[in-house]
């Protein structure tokens, strides 16, 4: 039988608020659902056995169905567990060398993954998201706040660690920017989603180089438009606790702004990075060399000083980049 829980005393008005698949379940079966102060297991014991009987369904049948139906949803509703750490146990290199470390991330860090191409960065993070208890061809291990994580981390698509985003996107459906994020909070099952909609446009609008409205077809997004829409959603709809982001210095969007709306959701930011500008954001940076982790270098106050000269520079260089879009000339770059 189901767990007794406070959705079985809750006022049918609020359970139908809050968990409006309740009633789609009910409705499913021919019953009529009424808000009313009357508690979900006061409408329960009170059906008619006789109108139950002629809809082909008795009482006993009808809870076990329910029963059966809210674990399943409840397992897809409720929160993820808290991740306050993420430990990395050292495994060794494609040559056997150990990594010989043991690094926490904790939530609101971020961590840049630097290395040349075919170095292991990827293989780091499949690490990371598959929960490796020294079982991968690195032999790393990953403990979730301090300890031998649960096999729900490994096997549940329900409760997967990283979120990701890479450089390439492509939408195929034919739906607007509000209908697709709107698709994605209903199947998140968010008691609001209207405003969560709402407030995803607005920052993704306040990171992409180039507004746009609700209504413009996702197909028709630019690819900075579309990475500052994902990371918005990424940042307020995602229970993953980890977000890994592939190089979004080439993204068309506001980097600082961001990072700094991930940081706020208390995520720990893993980034894919060759920009000196984004390295020098993160809290550190991890070397990855012949398969393994070869560095751990701590960003330092010397780097945070550079880090000022190096947005001016950026700066610079961004407002030509707009001067060209508008069609202006660059004859003249005195003063920029």
């Amino acid at each position: 039988m189901m767990k007794e829980t406070s959705l079985l005393h809750k006022p049918m008005s609020d359970v139908l608020i809050d968990h409006p698949y309740v009633e789609d379940f009910l409705t499913s079966f021919g019953l009529v659902v009424k808000p009313g102060t009357d508690s979900l297991q006061h409408y329960l014991d009170n059906l008619d056995p006789d109108n139950l009987e002629d809809l082909g369904v008795n009482a006993k049948q009808l809870r076990q169905s329910l029963d059966d139906f809210l674990e399943g949803m409840l397992a897809i509703s409720d929160p993820m567990d808290e991740v306050k750490a993420l430990t990395i146990i050292g495994g060794h290199d494609k040559s056997g060398k150990a990594e010989n470390l043991e690094l926490t991330l904790k939530p609101g860090e971020v961590i840049c993954i630097v290395g040349p191409t075919g170095s292991g960065k990827s293989r780091l993070l499949a690490d990371i998201e598959w929960v490796a208890q020294g079982d991968t061809p690195t032999r790393r291990k990953i403990l979730i706040n301090g300890q031998v994580p649960d096999s729900k981390w490994r096997f549940s698509t329900e409760y997967k660690l990283v979120a990701q985003l890479s450089q390439n996107m492509n939408f195929v459906m034919d739906l607007s920017a509000e209908e697709f994020i709107r698709m994605h909070a209903e199947s998140r099952l968010v008691t609001n989603p209207e405003e969560k909609v709402a407030q995803i446009l607005k920052q993704a609008n306040e990171l992409a180089g180039e507004t746009f409205a609700p209504d413009t077809p996702v197909t028709s997004l630019s690819g900075g438009q579309s990475r500052a829409l994902m990371i918005a959603d990424m940042a307020i709809l995602s229970k993953s606790p980890i977000a890994l982001i592939d190089e979004i210095e080439n993204a068309g969007i506001d980097r600082k702004k961001a990072l700094d709306l991930l940081v706020q959701e208390e995520k720990i930011i893993l980034m894919a990075t060759h920009d000196p500008i984004l390295a020098l954001m993160g809290d550190r940076r991890l070397v990855i060399k012949n398969g393994g982790i070869d560095k751990i270098i701590e960003s330092s106050e010397a780097e945070r000083k550079n880090l000022v000269s190096l947005e001016k520079l950026d700066n610079k260089l961004l407002a030509l980049r707009n001067r060209i879009r508008t069609g202006d000339t660059l004859e003249n770059i005195e003063g920029v």
